[in-house]
Protein backbone atom coordinates (compact mmCIF):
# COMPACT_ATOMS: atom_id res chain seq x y z
CA UNK A 1 0.00 0.00 0.00
CA UNK A 2 1.40 3.40 -0.94
CA UNK A 3 1.48 6.18 1.63
CA UNK A 4 1.26 9.96 1.19
CA UNK A 5 4.92 10.30 0.15
CA UNK A 6 4.53 7.55 -2.43
CA UNK A 7 6.39 4.79 -0.58
CA UNK A 8 5.04 1.27 -0.91
CA UNK A 9 4.56 -0.35 2.50
CA UNK A 10 4.15 -4.16 2.32
CA UNK A 11 0.75 -5.33 3.55
CA UNK A 12 2.41 -7.82 5.93
CA UNK A 13 3.39 -4.91 8.20
CA UNK A 14 -0.06 -3.30 8.20
CA UNK A 15 -1.64 -5.30 11.00
CA UNK A 16 -2.73 -4.75 14.61
CA UNK A 17 -3.91 -1.27 13.69
CA UNK A 18 -0.67 -0.17 12.00
CA UNK A 19 -1.29 2.40 9.26
CA UNK A 20 0.70 4.05 6.52
CA UNK A 21 1.79 7.70 6.75
CA UNK A 22 -1.09 9.99 5.74
CA UNK A 23 0.22 13.45 6.56
CA UNK A 24 2.11 15.23 9.31
CA UNK A 25 -1.02 16.13 11.28
CA UNK A 26 -3.09 13.06 10.39
CA UNK A 27 -3.49 11.97 14.00
CA UNK A 28 -4.18 15.39 15.49
CA UNK A 29 -6.85 14.92 18.16
CA UNK A 30 -6.32 11.15 18.37
CA UNK A 31 -7.29 9.83 21.81
CA UNK A 32 -5.81 6.86 23.64
CA UNK A 33 -5.35 5.42 27.11
CA UNK A 34 -1.76 5.46 28.30
CA UNK A 35 -0.03 2.16 28.90
CA UNK A 36 0.82 1.18 32.46
CA UNK A 37 3.60 -0.89 34.02
CA UNK A 38 3.37 -3.79 36.42
CA UNK A 39 4.64 -2.49 39.76
CA UNK A 40 6.17 -4.39 42.69
CA UNK A 41 5.62 -2.62 46.01
CA UNK A 42 8.36 -1.97 48.57
CA UNK A 43 6.53 -1.74 51.90
CA UNK A 44 9.08 -2.92 54.45
CA UNK A 45 11.04 0.02 55.92
CA UNK A 46 14.27 -2.01 56.05
CA UNK A 47 14.06 -3.43 52.54
CA UNK A 48 16.93 -2.19 50.40
CA UNK A 49 17.43 -2.04 46.65
CA UNK A 50 21.17 -2.55 46.31
CA UNK A 51 21.99 -5.66 44.29
CA UNK A 52 25.31 -7.42 44.84
CA UNK A 53 26.04 -7.50 41.10
CA UNK A 54 24.54 -6.71 37.71
CA UNK A 55 23.84 -10.40 37.17
CA UNK A 56 21.98 -10.56 40.47
CA UNK A 57 19.88 -7.49 39.54
CA UNK A 58 18.98 -9.11 36.21
CA UNK A 59 17.91 -12.30 37.99
CA UNK A 60 15.84 -10.33 40.51
CA UNK A 61 14.20 -8.37 37.71
CA UNK A 62 12.74 -11.58 36.30
CA UNK A 63 14.13 -11.02 32.81
CA UNK A 64 13.36 -14.00 30.56
CA UNK A 65 13.66 -15.10 26.95
CA UNK A 66 11.65 -12.97 24.53
CA UNK A 67 11.48 -9.85 26.72
CA UNK A 68 12.34 -6.22 25.94
CA UNK A 69 15.06 -4.18 27.65
CA UNK A 70 15.77 -0.47 27.26
CA UNK A 71 18.71 1.92 27.42
CA UNK A 72 19.41 5.64 27.04
CA UNK A 73 22.27 7.23 25.10
CA UNK A 74 23.28 10.27 27.15
CA UNK A 75 26.88 8.99 27.25
CA UNK A 76 26.88 8.79 23.43
CA UNK A 77 30.21 7.37 22.17
CA UNK A 78 31.41 6.97 25.77
CA UNK A 79 28.63 4.60 26.88
CA UNK A 80 29.58 1.40 28.71
CA UNK A 81 26.15 0.37 30.03
CA UNK A 82 24.63 -1.31 26.95
CA UNK A 83 27.63 -3.58 26.43
CA UNK A 84 27.99 -4.61 30.09
CA UNK A 85 24.28 -5.39 30.43
CA UNK A 86 24.14 -7.42 27.22
CA UNK A 87 27.30 -9.30 28.27
CA UNK A 88 25.59 -10.22 31.54
CA UNK A 89 22.34 -11.23 29.81
CA UNK A 90 24.32 -13.43 27.42
CA UNK A 91 26.23 -15.05 30.28
CA UNK A 92 22.93 -15.88 31.98
CA UNK A 93 21.78 -17.67 28.83
CA UNK A 94 18.82 -15.36 28.18
CA UNK A 95 17.93 -15.10 24.48
CA UNK A 96 15.51 -13.54 21.98
CA UNK A 97 15.87 -10.09 23.53
CA UNK A 98 14.55 -6.89 21.95
CA UNK A 99 16.54 -3.74 22.66
CA UNK A 100 14.56 -0.51 22.90
CA UNK A 101 17.25 2.18 22.97
CA UNK A 102 17.03 5.94 22.53
CA UNK A 103 20.05 5.48 20.22
CA UNK A 104 22.76 2.95 19.39
CA UNK A 105 26.16 3.95 18.04
CA UNK A 106 29.75 2.97 17.47
CA UNK A 107 30.33 2.38 21.19
CA UNK A 108 27.95 -0.57 20.99
CA UNK A 109 29.70 -2.51 18.20
CA UNK A 110 30.50 -5.39 20.62
CA UNK A 111 26.82 -6.39 20.78
CA UNK A 112 26.81 -7.35 17.08
CA UNK A 113 27.95 -10.83 18.12
CA UNK A 114 24.75 -11.13 20.15
CA UNK A 115 22.70 -10.26 17.08
CA UNK A 116 24.52 -12.99 15.22
CA UNK A 117 23.99 -15.67 17.89
CA UNK A 118 20.31 -14.88 18.59
CA UNK A 119 20.69 -13.24 21.98
CA UNK A 120 19.31 -10.07 20.37
CA UNK A 121 16.52 -10.56 17.82
CA UNK A 122 14.84 -7.16 17.79
CA UNK A 123 15.91 -3.51 17.90
CA UNK A 124 13.88 -0.33 18.31
CA UNK A 125 15.96 2.83 18.28
CA UNK A 126 16.08 6.48 17.29
CA UNK A 127 19.54 5.95 15.81
CA UNK A 128 21.60 3.06 14.49
CA UNK A 129 25.20 3.65 13.44
CA UNK A 130 28.39 1.77 12.70
CA UNK A 131 28.62 -2.01 12.86
CA UNK A 132 25.08 -2.38 14.24
CA UNK A 133 23.73 -0.56 11.19
CA UNK A 134 25.78 -2.84 8.96
CA UNK A 135 24.41 -5.91 10.75
CA UNK A 136 20.82 -4.76 10.35
CA UNK A 137 21.32 -3.85 6.68
CA UNK A 138 22.86 -7.25 5.91
CA UNK A 139 19.85 -9.05 7.38
CA UNK A 140 21.56 -10.45 10.48
CA UNK A 141 18.83 -9.25 12.86
CA UNK A 142 16.02 -11.83 13.02
CA UNK A 143 13.20 -9.27 13.02
CA UNK A 144 13.01 -5.92 11.18
CA UNK A 145 14.36 -3.06 13.27
CA UNK A 146 12.04 -0.18 14.15
CA UNK A 147 13.54 3.27 13.57
CA UNK A 148 11.65 6.00 15.38
CA UNK A 149 12.28 9.67 16.12
CA UNK A 150 12.92 10.75 19.71
CA UNK A 151 9.32 11.91 20.05
CA UNK A 152 8.10 8.80 18.26
CA UNK A 153 9.92 6.53 20.72
CA UNK A 154 8.24 8.18 23.69
CA UNK A 155 4.89 8.02 21.91
CA UNK A 156 5.35 4.29 21.24
CA UNK A 157 6.12 3.61 24.91
CA UNK A 158 3.27 5.72 26.28
CA UNK A 159 0.69 4.29 23.85
CA UNK A 160 1.83 0.72 24.52
CA UNK A 161 3.26 0.00 21.06
CA UNK A 162 6.45 -0.85 22.95
CA UNK A 163 6.31 -2.57 26.32
CA UNK A 164 9.56 -2.45 28.29
CA UNK A 165 10.05 -5.37 30.65
CA UNK A 166 13.30 -4.12 32.22
CA UNK A 167 14.84 -0.66 31.85
CA UNK A 168 18.56 -0.28 32.52
CA UNK A 169 19.44 3.32 33.35
CA UNK A 170 23.03 4.46 33.62
CA UNK A 171 23.22 7.25 36.21
CA UNK A 172 26.26 9.39 37.11
CA UNK A 173 24.99 9.45 40.70
CA UNK A 174 22.36 7.51 42.63
CA UNK A 175 21.52 6.81 46.22
CA UNK A 176 20.84 3.27 47.46
CA UNK A 177 17.11 3.72 47.00
CA UNK A 178 17.33 4.76 43.34
CA UNK A 179 17.14 8.56 43.21
CA UNK A 180 19.32 9.10 40.13
CA UNK A 181 20.78 12.22 38.57
CA UNK A 182 22.80 13.17 35.50
CA UNK A 183 24.95 15.32 37.74
CA UNK A 184 28.17 14.55 39.54
CA UNK A 185 30.30 11.48 39.99
CA UNK A 186 32.87 10.23 37.48
CA UNK A 187 30.57 10.20 34.45
CA UNK A 188 28.58 13.45 34.54
CA UNK A 189 26.30 13.60 31.47
CA UNK A 190 24.12 16.54 32.50
CA UNK A 191 20.57 15.23 32.09
CA UNK A 192 18.78 11.87 31.94
CA UNK A 193 15.83 13.01 29.83
CA UNK A 194 15.66 10.03 27.48
CA UNK A 195 15.36 7.54 30.34
CA UNK A 196 12.51 9.30 32.15
CA UNK A 197 9.80 7.59 30.09
CA UNK A 198 11.55 4.22 30.58
CA UNK A 199 11.51 4.69 34.36
CA UNK A 200 7.79 5.50 34.35
CA UNK A 201 6.59 2.76 31.98
CA UNK A 202 8.94 -0.22 32.40
CA UNK A 203 7.80 -3.10 34.60
CA UNK A 204 11.20 -3.23 36.32
CA UNK A 205 13.84 -0.49 36.52
CA UNK A 206 17.52 -1.09 37.27
CA UNK A 207 19.71 1.95 37.97
CA UNK A 208 23.41 1.36 37.26
CA UNK A 209 25.84 3.86 38.75
CA UNK A 210 29.53 4.22 39.46
CA UNK A 211 29.00 6.79 42.21
CA UNK A 212 26.74 5.95 45.14
CA UNK A 213 25.77 9.03 47.19
CA UNK A 214 23.83 9.50 50.44
CA UNK A 215 20.03 9.40 50.41
CA UNK A 216 18.24 11.48 49.21
CA UNK A 217 20.01 12.37 45.95
CA UNK A 218 17.86 15.40 45.18
CA UNK A 219 16.48 16.80 42.93
CA UNK A 220 16.42 13.52 40.97
CA UNK A 221 15.97 12.98 37.25
CA UNK A 222 14.79 9.44 38.03
CA UNK A 223 12.72 9.09 41.20
CA UNK A 224 13.26 6.26 43.63
CA UNK A 225 9.52 5.45 43.55
CA UNK A 226 10.05 4.07 40.01
CA UNK A 227 13.24 2.07 40.71
CA UNK A 228 13.43 -1.62 41.65
CA UNK A 229 17.18 -2.30 41.87
CA UNK A 230 20.42 -0.31 42.16
CA UNK A 231 23.78 -1.68 41.02
CA UNK A 232 27.19 -0.11 41.64
CA UNK A 233 29.86 -0.79 39.00
CA UNK A 234 33.39 0.60 38.48
CA UNK A 235 32.50 2.75 35.44
CA UNK A 236 29.36 3.48 33.45
CA UNK A 237 30.86 5.70 30.75
CA UNK A 238 33.47 8.12 29.54
CA UNK A 239 32.06 11.69 29.59
CA UNK A 240 34.92 12.93 27.38
CA UNK A 241 33.34 11.03 24.49
CA UNK A 242 29.94 12.68 24.84
CA UNK A 243 31.08 15.27 22.28
CA UNK A 244 31.62 13.09 19.23
CA UNK A 245 33.05 13.83 15.79
CA UNK A 246 29.75 15.26 14.55
CA UNK A 247 30.00 18.10 17.04
CA UNK A 248 32.59 20.49 15.69
CA UNK A 249 33.15 24.17 15.05
CA UNK A 250 33.67 24.27 11.33
CA UNK A 251 36.31 26.31 9.54
CA UNK A 252 35.38 24.88 6.16
CA UNK A 253 34.57 27.79 3.78
CA UNK A 254 31.75 25.84 2.13
CA UNK A 255 30.07 25.03 5.43
CA UNK A 256 30.49 28.61 6.63
CA UNK A 257 28.84 29.89 3.44
CA UNK A 258 25.93 27.49 3.96
CA UNK A 259 25.59 28.76 7.55
CA UNK A 260 25.72 32.37 6.36
CA UNK A 261 22.93 31.75 3.83
CA UNK A 262 20.83 29.88 6.40
CA UNK A 263 21.20 32.68 8.94
CA UNK A 264 20.27 35.30 6.36
CA UNK A 265 17.22 33.26 5.38
CA UNK A 266 16.18 32.93 9.03
CA UNK A 267 16.46 36.62 9.83
CA UNK A 268 14.54 37.53 6.65
CA UNK A 269 11.41 35.69 7.81
CA UNK A 270 8.63 37.35 9.84
CA UNK A 271 9.35 34.95 12.71
CA UNK A 272 12.67 36.61 13.54
CA UNK A 273 11.46 38.93 16.26
CA UNK A 274 11.85 39.38 20.00
CA UNK A 275 11.15 36.20 21.98
CA UNK A 276 11.62 33.84 19.01
CA UNK A 277 12.41 30.17 19.71
CA UNK A 278 15.13 28.07 18.13
CA UNK A 279 16.78 24.67 17.86
CA UNK A 280 19.73 23.47 15.84
CA UNK A 281 21.43 20.17 15.12
CA UNK A 282 25.01 19.22 15.94
CA UNK A 283 26.63 19.39 12.50
CA UNK A 284 29.19 22.01 11.44
CA UNK A 285 26.89 24.34 9.43
CA UNK A 286 24.08 24.04 11.99
CA UNK A 287 26.34 25.04 14.88
CA UNK A 288 27.72 27.93 12.87
CA UNK A 289 24.20 29.36 12.41
CA UNK A 290 23.90 29.74 16.19
CA UNK A 291 27.11 31.76 16.23
CA UNK A 292 26.11 33.85 13.19
CA UNK A 293 22.81 34.85 14.80
CA UNK A 294 24.43 36.99 17.48
CA UNK A 295 25.19 40.14 15.43
CA UNK A 296 21.67 40.17 13.95
CA UNK A 297 20.17 39.85 17.44
CA UNK A 298 22.33 42.68 18.75
CA UNK A 299 21.56 44.89 15.76
CA UNK A 300 17.79 44.51 16.19
CA UNK A 301 17.88 44.32 20.01
CA UNK A 302 16.24 40.90 19.87
CA UNK A 303 16.45 38.14 22.47
CA UNK A 304 15.60 34.49 22.05
CA UNK A 305 12.68 33.41 24.23
CA UNK A 306 13.83 29.82 24.55
CA UNK A 307 16.17 27.31 22.95
CA UNK A 308 15.61 23.56 23.07
CA UNK A 309 17.11 20.25 22.06
CA UNK A 310 20.60 18.89 22.22
CA UNK A 311 22.45 21.77 23.84
CA UNK A 312 25.91 22.96 22.79
CA UNK A 313 28.45 25.60 23.79
CA UNK A 314 27.24 28.24 21.27
CA UNK A 315 23.82 28.10 22.94
CA UNK A 316 25.36 28.42 26.39
CA UNK A 317 27.41 31.41 25.25
CA UNK A 318 24.23 33.22 24.17
CA UNK A 319 22.54 32.29 27.46
CA UNK A 320 25.46 33.64 29.48
CA UNK A 321 25.39 36.87 27.46
CA UNK A 322 21.69 37.35 28.14
CA UNK A 323 20.64 36.80 24.52
CA UNK A 324 18.67 33.64 25.37
CA UNK A 325 16.13 33.90 28.18
CA UNK A 326 15.64 30.18 28.85
CA UNK A 327 17.13 26.86 27.74
CA UNK A 328 15.14 23.64 28.07
CA UNK A 329 17.43 20.66 27.78
CA UNK A 330 16.86 17.05 26.72
CA UNK A 331 20.49 16.21 25.88
CA UNK A 332 23.91 17.74 26.41
CA UNK A 333 26.40 17.49 23.56
CA UNK A 334 29.47 18.87 25.31
CA UNK A 335 31.02 19.54 28.70
CA UNK A 336 30.06 23.23 28.65
CA UNK A 337 26.35 22.41 28.38
CA UNK A 338 26.69 19.73 31.09
CA UNK A 339 28.11 22.31 33.47
CA UNK A 340 25.47 24.89 32.57
CA UNK A 341 22.42 22.72 33.27
CA UNK A 342 23.68 22.26 36.82
CA UNK A 343 24.64 25.87 37.46
CA UNK A 344 22.57 28.35 35.44
CA UNK A 345 19.20 29.30 36.97
CA UNK A 346 17.50 29.54 33.54
CA UNK A 347 18.77 26.21 32.13
CA UNK A 348 16.28 23.40 32.82
CA UNK A 349 16.16 19.63 32.31
CA UNK A 350 12.99 18.35 30.61
CA UNK A 351 11.75 14.88 29.65
CA UNK A 352 11.74 13.70 26.05
CA UNK A 353 7.95 13.55 26.23
CA UNK A 354 7.89 17.26 27.07
CA UNK A 355 10.36 17.83 24.27
CA UNK A 356 8.87 16.02 21.30
CA UNK A 357 6.08 13.49 21.96
CA UNK A 358 3.42 14.22 19.30
CA UNK A 359 0.70 12.41 21.26
CA UNK A 360 0.76 14.38 24.49
CA UNK A 361 -1.07 17.65 25.15
CA UNK A 362 1.56 19.85 23.57
CA UNK A 363 5.30 19.26 23.19
CA UNK A 364 7.95 21.99 23.15
CA UNK A 365 8.70 21.33 19.46
CA UNK A 366 5.24 22.67 18.63
CA UNK A 367 6.28 26.06 20.02
CA UNK A 368 9.38 26.34 17.83
CA UNK A 369 9.81 29.21 15.41
CA UNK A 370 12.99 27.88 13.78
CA UNK A 371 14.88 24.63 13.53
CA UNK A 372 18.16 24.14 11.62
CA UNK A 373 18.70 20.53 10.51
CA UNK A 374 21.13 18.54 8.38
CA UNK A 375 20.46 15.94 5.69
CA UNK A 376 22.14 13.07 3.87
CA UNK A 377 19.79 13.56 0.92
CA UNK A 378 16.94 15.83 -0.16
CA UNK A 379 14.72 15.13 -3.14
CA UNK A 380 12.70 17.37 -5.43
CA UNK A 381 9.61 16.85 -3.25
CA UNK A 382 11.66 18.19 -0.29
CA UNK A 383 11.65 14.76 1.40
CA UNK A 384 14.73 14.29 3.59
CA UNK A 385 16.81 11.18 4.33
CA UNK A 386 19.05 11.06 7.41
CA UNK A 387 19.07 7.27 7.90
CA UNK A 388 20.59 5.44 4.94
CA UNK A 389 23.80 6.19 3.09
CA UNK A 390 24.22 6.27 -0.68
CA UNK A 391 24.84 2.50 -0.57
CA UNK A 392 21.51 1.81 1.14
CA UNK A 393 23.14 0.85 4.44
CA UNK A 394 21.63 2.08 7.72
CA UNK A 395 24.11 4.54 9.18
CA UNK A 396 22.20 7.47 10.65
CA UNK A 397 19.63 8.68 13.14
CA UNK A 398 16.38 10.59 12.77
CA UNK A 399 16.75 11.79 16.37
CA UNK A 400 14.50 14.85 16.72
CA UNK A 401 14.66 15.67 12.98
CA UNK A 402 11.10 14.55 12.19
CA UNK A 403 9.64 16.02 15.39
CA UNK A 404 11.15 19.48 15.10
CA UNK A 405 10.57 19.83 11.35
CA UNK A 406 6.86 19.09 11.86
CA UNK A 407 6.54 21.43 14.84
CA UNK A 408 8.56 24.48 13.78
CA UNK A 409 7.06 27.40 11.90
CA UNK A 410 10.19 27.45 9.72
CA UNK A 411 12.35 24.34 9.22
CA UNK A 412 15.64 24.95 7.42
CA UNK A 413 17.73 22.09 6.01
CA UNK A 414 21.44 22.80 5.57
CA UNK A 415 23.56 20.52 3.40
CA UNK A 416 26.33 20.72 0.78
CA UNK A 417 25.21 20.30 -2.82
CA UNK A 418 27.41 17.19 -3.18
CA UNK A 419 29.39 15.01 -0.79
CA UNK A 420 32.34 12.94 -2.01
CA UNK A 421 31.05 13.17 -5.57
CA UNK A 422 27.57 12.04 -4.48
CA UNK A 423 24.69 14.47 -5.05
CA UNK A 424 22.80 15.57 -1.95
CA UNK A 425 19.89 17.00 -3.95
CA UNK A 426 18.38 14.32 -6.18
CA UNK A 427 15.20 13.04 -7.81
CA UNK A 428 14.27 10.65 -5.03
CA UNK A 429 15.82 9.94 -1.63
CA UNK A 430 16.70 6.35 -0.73
CA UNK A 431 14.69 6.48 2.50
CA UNK A 432 12.14 9.08 3.55
CA UNK A 433 12.84 10.18 7.10
CA UNK A 434 11.14 13.57 7.16
CA UNK A 435 8.33 14.26 4.67
CA UNK A 436 8.58 17.23 2.32
CA UNK A 437 5.50 18.88 3.77
CA UNK A 438 7.52 19.45 6.98
CA UNK A 439 10.49 21.07 5.18
CA UNK A 440 10.38 24.77 4.35
CA UNK A 441 13.82 25.86 3.14
CA UNK A 442 16.83 23.95 1.77
CA UNK A 443 20.16 25.75 1.92
CA UNK A 444 23.30 24.74 0.01
CA UNK A 445 26.48 26.65 -0.83
CA UNK A 446 25.18 27.11 -4.39
CA UNK A 447 21.67 28.33 -3.68
CA UNK A 448 18.59 28.36 -1.50
CA UNK A 449 15.34 26.57 -2.39
CA UNK A 450 12.02 27.37 -0.72
CA UNK A 451 9.20 24.84 -0.65
CA UNK A 452 6.53 26.08 -3.12
CA UNK A 453 3.94 25.28 -0.46
CA UNK A 454 5.33 28.25 1.52
CA UNK A 455 4.38 31.23 -0.63
CA UNK A 456 4.69 33.41 2.47
CA UNK A 457 8.38 32.55 2.75
CA UNK A 458 8.91 33.03 -0.99
CA UNK A 459 7.50 36.54 -0.60
CA UNK A 460 9.52 37.26 2.55
CA UNK A 461 12.87 36.19 1.02
CA UNK A 462 12.49 37.55 -2.51
CA UNK A 463 14.46 40.71 -1.65
CA UNK A 464 16.86 39.08 0.81
CA UNK A 465 19.81 39.04 -1.60
CA UNK A 466 20.08 35.25 -1.28
CA UNK A 467 20.70 33.15 -4.41
CA UNK A 468 17.16 31.76 -4.63
CA UNK A 469 16.70 28.69 -6.84
CA UNK A 470 14.11 26.00 -7.32
CA UNK A 471 14.83 22.59 -5.85
CA UNK A 472 14.96 21.25 -9.41
CA UNK A 473 17.65 23.78 -10.31
CA UNK A 474 19.69 22.67 -7.30
CA UNK A 475 19.32 19.05 -8.39
CA UNK A 476 20.44 19.95 -11.92
CA UNK A 477 23.50 21.77 -10.54
CA UNK A 478 24.40 18.71 -8.48
CA UNK A 479 23.98 16.35 -11.43
CA UNK A 480 26.03 18.66 -13.65
CA UNK A 481 28.90 18.44 -11.17
CA UNK A 482 28.96 14.70 -10.44
CA UNK A 483 26.40 13.07 -12.69
CA UNK A 484 23.12 11.39 -11.90
CA UNK A 485 23.59 8.60 -9.35
CA UNK A 486 22.92 5.03 -10.34
CA UNK A 487 19.97 3.44 -8.61
CA UNK A 488 20.78 0.96 -5.86
CA UNK A 489 19.36 -2.51 -6.24
CA UNK A 490 17.59 -3.96 -3.23
CA UNK A 491 16.57 -7.48 -2.31
CA UNK A 492 13.04 -8.31 -1.15
CA UNK A 493 14.02 -8.66 2.52
CA UNK A 494 12.79 -5.76 4.69
CA UNK A 495 15.40 -5.15 7.39
CA UNK A 496 13.91 -2.05 9.04
CA UNK A 497 10.63 -0.19 9.37
CA UNK A 498 10.74 3.61 9.52
CA UNK A 499 7.95 5.15 11.55
CA UNK A 500 6.73 8.69 11.36
CA UNK A 501 6.50 10.29 14.78
CA UNK A 502 2.78 9.47 15.12
CA UNK A 503 3.41 5.73 14.60
CA UNK A 504 2.38 5.47 10.96
CA UNK A 505 4.84 3.84 8.55
CA UNK A 506 6.62 6.35 6.35
CA UNK A 507 9.09 3.94 4.69
CA UNK A 508 10.75 0.54 4.80
CA UNK A 509 14.43 -0.26 4.40
CA UNK A 510 15.36 -3.30 2.35
CA UNK A 511 18.57 -5.26 2.23
CA UNK A 512 20.84 -3.76 -0.45
CA UNK A 513 22.05 -6.10 -3.14
CA UNK A 514 25.76 -6.81 -2.56
CA UNK A 515 28.05 -5.03 -5.00
CA UNK A 516 30.51 -7.37 -6.70
CA UNK A 517 33.19 -6.73 -9.31
CA UNK A 518 30.98 -8.36 -11.92
CA UNK A 519 28.13 -5.97 -11.16
CA UNK A 520 30.18 -2.78 -11.40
Amino acid sequence: MKNLVGRDIPEQFLKDGKEVFQGQHYRDGYTYKKASPTVRSYMKPSEGKLASSLEEAIKQSGLKDGMTVSFHHHFRDGDYVVNMVMDAIHQLGIRDITICASSLGTAHAPIVKYIEDGTITGISSSGVRGEIGDAISSGKLKNPAFIRSHGGRVRAIETGDIHIDVAFIGAPTSDAFGNARGKGGKSDCGVLSYSMVDAKYADKVVVITDTLVPFPNYPPSIEHIDVDHVVVVPEIGNPKKIANALLRFTTDPRELLIAEYATKALVSTPYFKDNFSFQTGGGGPSLAVTRFLKPYMLEKNIKMGFAIGGITKPMIDLLEEGLIKTIVDAQDFDLTSIASVHNHPRHFEISTSQYANPMNKGAFVNQLDFVILGALEVDTDFNVNVITGSDGVVRGAPGGHVDTAAGAKCSIIVAPLVRSRIPTIKDSVITVTTPGESVDIVVTEVGVAINPMRQDLLDALKDSGLPLMTIEELRDEAYALVGKPEEIEFLDQVVALVEYRDGTLIDVIRKPKPVTLSSI
